[in-house]
């Protein structure tokens, strides 16, 4: 997974051609925590269709903020720059997430 910060994630998410998935998560995040493992299991599944990235909103909050992430964790599905897709807090779960990536990717 390719850890983003807010001078890379304009280049490797808002102009990459096709999917990339962001990982919104904070230091003080439990959730977020406990839910990369199965983040890092979905990209190894899908790694070779989506490209599957990170990003601390602990230094980043206003590029948070202006990708509309209030509450963490979130995970969001973007293709060619544009957002197509997002889980939240409780939906944020390895079945949601994969089933956004096969819903729109596959």
């Amino acid at each position: 997974m390719l850890a983003l910060d807010k001078d890379t994630f304009q280049a490797e998410v808002l102009e990459a051609e096709g999917f990339v998935l962001v990982d919104y998560w904070s230091d003080g995040c439990e959730p977020c925590k406990a839910l990369l493992p199965d983040i890092e299991v979905l990209a190894e599944a899908y790694g070779d269709k989506v490209k599957f990235t990170k990003l601390n909103t602990t230094g980043a909050r206003r590029l948070a903020i202006s990708q509309k992430v209030l509450g963490l964790p979130t995970i969001t599905l973007y293709k060619d720059g544009a957002k197509v897709a997002e889980v939240t807090k409780e939906e944020a779960n390895k079945s949601s997430i994969e089933k956004m990536i096969t819903d729109n990717v596959l």
